[in-house]
């Protein structure tokens, strides 16, 4: 655990020491003059103890012309008077500057322009990023007021694209983004996509009942033309995606913009009308121009705006998380990825008890066969995963992390989270350290959700707006919802945490059987001080969702 550990030294502390019981004080009244004069001086002149006697001696040394002394002129005197002035002047400028230094705001402004200021250094605080740290950047992927459009005429469209959005809402989302920008690449028009029905989710959720749609097409008109419906003279819209011959296969994962000029648009001039099949991550990072990243911002932090009953919703339940105690509060938002399928699909090994690991085992075996095999090697994989940090935290571990960081038990805490594996007894280590914690349907009546359930992409909608605008995010596995909370966040401007925990160095300190608490609170709180959602430069084949820094937010 030594690599993990950091210590700081601390300075010794100067203190001035009481007078010594030995020192005389000169000006004590028993301190008696023992001059053979008694009180003159030795030509026989009687001295001024009032005066030049008790002026310091730097006094003097500084202004010699300036005492008592008939022979001294008073044109001396008021340039004297005139230099103790000035540096009287002079002091109290060098005060007000120590005490505005001392006191002063943790930003610097200049001409209205909020600045930097790196000498000041700010207390930390477990509910928000430095704000000196987070002024650096700011979004700049919105829309352009007065923007000229570059869409041609629609008489002048290289064609039709038409995409189903497969997954859960936040793959979903990621996809209608590429689309868009798919669609710009090409010159193409983009056909309102369709949100697909998988086996997992089972929703039927449209587009319209999640997604504004007016807002959608409006934002986007200067950028891409998009229309509601394939067009009525196409009479073949069942075989869209049934037929070979109008549709796009074997698009390559975070393929590049050149890929589709030169594969696809040939065939959209072609037939006109094409389905993209399969689209999930079809289109790179790094691999397009800067504008076309910046547009898919534009898309998912801009564009893409739930309806307004799940807005309203969701401002009620965070609403009422910070007003729990009767009092206004910050809120931690918990995004716990601990369901069986999540715990299955990790092929990690956890606590629990015989019957538990026995029961995991058959669920692998019949879930994933390949993978399982005989299962004689998933032992040594699952030590290998927990190491890489691949594994998912446990609720007791997200607990301990957490107290580790200095939020105190009355935390109040929001759980969006499936069904968690274990139930109740998994969830006990949690709720015993932070017993204010509570899900959607604890802040709601069963009728204020009754129209949600209807969609779960809708539940799923108001989970992602509730963490959205919490006072911290974490998170505790990977996945889409997570990558485009801390993203969103960060397009905010950063100043909301968003905590990522190191699970790879988080699993050695969990394993250390000798370490002491005050250690591991040192290694959890220095692990994590740039794991807070801060900017960060992007780098070769970043993630857009979870870094927007360098194509879509500008220097401030």
């Amino acid at each position: 655990m030594a690599e993990l550990r950091h210590s700081s030294s601390l300075g010794s502390r100067s203190s001035s020491s009481p007078l010594r019981a030995g020192d005389e004080d000169s000006s004590s009244p028993h301190v008696h003059d023992h001059s053979p004069n008694g009180g003159d001086d030795e030509d026989g002149r009687p001295r001024h103890p009032s005066r030049d006697r008790d002026r310091p001696i730097w006094f003097h040394s500084l202004f010699p012309f300036f005492g008592d002394d008939p022979r001294v002129s008073p044109q001396k005197n008021k340039i004297s008077l005139l230099l103790i002035l000035i540096l009287a002047i002079a002091s109290l400028i060098s005060v007000y500057g120590i005490i505005n230094h001392l006191n002063a705001p943790y930003l610097c402004k200049k001409d209205g322009i909020v600045l930097n200021c790196p000498h000041v250094k700010e207390s930390p605080s477990p509910w928000e990023n430095p704000l000196s740290a987070t002024t650096s950047w700011k979004p700049c992927a919105e829309r352009r007021v007065g923007g000229i459009s570059d869409l041609p005429p629609e008489n002048e469209t290289n064609g039709y694209v038409f995409i189903h959005a497969e997954g859960g809402l936040n793959q979903q989302r990621i996809a209608i983004c590429n689309a868009v920008a798919v669609a710009k690449i090409m010159n193409a028009t983009l056909i309102l996509p369709v949100l697909k029905q998988d086996q997992i989710w089972k929703d039927t959720t449209k587009f319209e009942d999640i997604f504004d749609v007016d807002h959608f097409i409006d934002y986007l008109k200067d950028d891409v033309r998009i229309v509601r419906d394939i067009p009525d003279w196409f009479t073949d819209k069942a075989e869209l995606f049934s037929s070979i011959r109008r549709t796009v296969k074997n698009i390559p994962k975070y393929a590049a913009a050149q890929f589709y000029i030169d594969n696809v648009l040939p065939r959209i001039k072609e037939k006109k009308i094409m389905a993209l099949k399969p689209f999930v991550d079809r289109l790179g990072y790094d691999n397009v121009p800067q504008e076309i990243n910046r547009l898919r911002c534009r898309v998912n932090y801009h564009a893409l705006k739930f309806l307004p009953e799940i807005e309203q919703m969701a401002d009620s339940l965070v609403s009422r998380m910070r007003n729990r105690t009767g009092n206004p509060n910050p809120y931690m938002a918990l995004h716990l990825r601990f369901e069986k399928g999540m715990v299955g699909l990790s092929f990690c090994d956890f606590v629990g008890t015989r019957e538990e690991k026995v029961k995991m085992a058959e669920y692998r075996q019949k879930e994933w066969p390949r993978r399982f095999k005989n299962g004689s090697h998933l032992w040594q994989l699952a030590l290998q995963k927990r190491k890489e940090g691949r594994c998912p935290l446990e609720p007791g571990e997200v607990a301990v992390i957490l107290r580790a960081m200095g939020y105190p038990k009355e935390t109040q805490i929001y759980v969006a989270s499936g069904q968690v594996y274990g139930g109740q007894n998994r969830m006990a280590p949690l709720r015993n350290m932070f017993p204010n914690l509570v899900t959607k349907e604890d802040l709601a009546g069963k009728e204020e959700l009754t129209t949600f359930r209807k969609h779960v992409t809708s539940l799923a909608a108001l989970d992602f707006l509730v963490c959205l605008k919490s006072d911290v995010f974490v998170m505790t596995h990977g996945g889409n919802f997570a990558k485009l909370i801390i993203g969103a966040r960060r397009y905010m401007g950063h100043r909301q945490k968003s905590i990522k925990p190191d699970k790879g160095l988080m699993s050695k300190s969990f394993g250390d059987p000798y370490m002491g608490w005050a250690t591991f609170v040192e290694d959890v709180v220095v692990t994590h001080q740039t794991r807070t959602g801060l900017p960060e430069e992007t780098f070769p084949n970043y993630d857009l969702w979870e870094n927007p820094l360098t194509p879509c937010m500008c220097k401030a």
